[in-house]
C-alpha cells in the first residue's frame, strides 16, 4: 500500500527540490479568507529599483531577474557560485554561503527588496535580515506546503499554518513545511510589515529540475496507451515559473506585502482537462486508461513521484490540488494557457543532453507502466464490479 510516511516521503523530496510554525497573524487564524482585499501598494517605492536575489541561477530565479532587468531595475545576485555561474555576467554578484552563515559580503548593504528563493531555514532568513543594511521589502518564496491541514479542500492564506513537531530540527526533507512557516514567520518578524509571503504549489515550465511536471508531456508526445491516475474529475494544480516570476515582480513594483497562494490556472483543473490538453497540443495517438488510486495502491505505484502533478483528492495531502488564489488573482497573478506551457515544456526537454534525457528525476518508468496497464487490465474489471 501507499502508506502515509511513503506518500509524505515523495511529497518532502519535491518540496526540498523544488525551488516549495505561525500565520501572519491570528486574526487571520480564526477568520480564514483567501477573498480578495486592496492591495497593499500604498508605500509603492517610484522608479527603478535595487533589488537584491538570494540565489538567482537555479529554475525560479533566472526567470526573475530577466524579467526584473527587462523592467528597469538593477539587481544584484548573492549565492555561492555554483549553480550556472555563466548566468547574468552583466550583473553585480557577490559571493558567499548563507548555509554555512557566510553572509559577510551582505554586511551593512541596502535595497529596495530582497527575494528570497533559497530560504528553508528560519535562522537563515532571520541572518539575512539583521546583517543587510535597510531593506524595503523582503518577498519570501514559500509553500503550500506549509499548511497544516493538507487535506481540506480550498486552503486559504488565513488557514492555519504547520507547527513544527520538533523545534530546533532542520531536517528540511523531514520538516519543509513547518520550516517554511517559520521562514515566514522570520521574515515578518524581522521586517514588521514589509515581508511578502508567496505560496507556491508545483512549479513547472521550462527549466524544471524535478521533471515531476515534465513526465507528462514527455509520456504524451510518446503516444499509444496513457495510464492516467485517479478519477478524470481529481484537481490538480501547476504554475508556470515564467508566471510566477511575472508576479514577483508585479509585487515588488506595487510593493504588496499580503499572504499569497501562487497556484493555478484560475479555474479549478481537473487530471483529465491537463491531460487532454497535453494530447491536444503535442498530437500524437495518446489514449488514456484511467486506474483507479486504490488499484495504483496495490503495485505500490506512488502519486506525486511516479503519477506526477497528481495526489489522491482523499488522502491526507489531497487538499494540496484545489488551494484557492482569490488573493493572488485580484493582485495580478495571471496564467499562461496550459497548452503553452505543455508545449514550451516538451520543446525544452528535447533540447536536454541524451544523458539527462535518459534519467528522468520522477514519472513512471515505461516497462512499469506496461505492467501495470496489464494488470488492470487483467484484474481492474473484476475488482471494480466488486467480483
Amino acid at each position: 500500500m501507499i502508506t502515509r510516511r511513503r506518500l509524505l516521503r515523495s511529497l518532502a523530496s519535491f518540496a526540498a527540490l523544488s525551488s516549495v510554525a505561525c500565520a501572519r497573524s491570528s486574526s487571520e487564524a480564526e477568520a480564514p479568507t483567501d477573498a480578495p482585499k486592496p492591495a497593499s501598494d500604498a508605500s509603492k517605492p517610484e522608479g527603478p529599483q535595487k533589488i537584491l536575489v538570494l540565489g538567482g541561477t537555479g529554475f525560479l530565479g533566472p526567470h526573475f531577474v530577466r524579467d526584473a532587468v527587462a523592467r528597469g531595475h538593477t539587481l544584484t545576485l548573492f549565492n555561492r557560485g555554483k549553480t550556472n555561474p555563466h548566468l547574468f555576467p552583466e550583473l553585480e554578484k557577490l559571493q558567499g554561503d548563507r548555509r554555512a552563515g557566510d553572509l559577510k559580503a551582505l554586511e551593512g548593504r541596502e535595497f529596495d527588496a530582497v527575494i528570497d528563493t533559497s530560504g528553508y531555514v528560519p535562522d537563515e532568513v532571520s541572518a539575512v535580515i539583521d546583517t543587510l543594511g535597510t531593506i524595503g521589502q523582503y518577498l519570501f518564496i514559500s509553500s503550500v506546503s506549509a499548511y497544516r491541514d493538507q487535506h481540506k479542500p480550498g486552503l486559504r492564506v488565513g488557514d492555519p499554518v504547520a507547527p513544527h513537531p520538533e523545534p530546533g530540527n532542520h531536517d528540511v526533507m523531514k520538516f519543509y513545511g513547518p520550516l517554511k512557516a517559520q521562514c515566514e514567520a522570520a521574515a515578518e518578524a524581522g521586517l514588521p510589515g514589509r515581508a511578502t509571503v508567496i505560496r507556491p504549489g508545483l512549479i513547472v515550465g521550462p527549466g524544471d529540475p524535478t521533471d515531476r511536471f515534465t513526465y507528462w508531456p514527455v509520456r504524451i508526445a510518446r503516444g499509444g496507451e496513457i495510464m492516467a491516475p485517479g478519477q478524470p474529475r481529481d484537481p490538480v494544480q501547476v504554475i508556470d515559473a515564467r508566471d510566477l516570476a511575472a508576479f514577483m515582480v508585479e509585487c515588488v513594483e506595487r510593493r504588496l506585502t499580503n499572504i499569497y497562494n501562487a497556484v493555478g490556472p484560475a479555474p479549478t483543473l481537473t487530471v483529465e482537462a491537463m491531460l487532454k490538453t497535453g494530447i491536444e497540443a503535442l498530437g500524437g495517438d495518446g489514449r488514456l486508461t484511467w486506474v483507479p488510486a486504490d488499484f495504483l495502491a496495490r503495485p505500490e505505484v506512488q502519486p506525486w513521484m511516479e503519477m506526477t502533478v497528481w495526489v489522491p483528492p482523499d488522502s491526507e495531502f489531497g487538499g494540496l490540488g484545489s488551494v484557492d488564489n482569490g488573493t493572488a488573482v485580484a493582485d495580478g497573478l495571471k496564467f499562461r494557457p496550459l497548452a503553452e506551457i505543455m508545449v514550451d515544456t516538451l520543446a525544452w526537454w528535447n533540447e536536454q543532453p541524451e544523458e539527462r534525457r535518459e534519467q528522468p528525476r520522477a514519472g513512471l518508468p515505461p516497462e512499469r507502466e506496461v505492467e501495470v496497464l496489464a494488470a488492470w487490465h487483467q484484474d481492474g474489471a473484476a475488482l471494480a464490479t466488486g467480483s
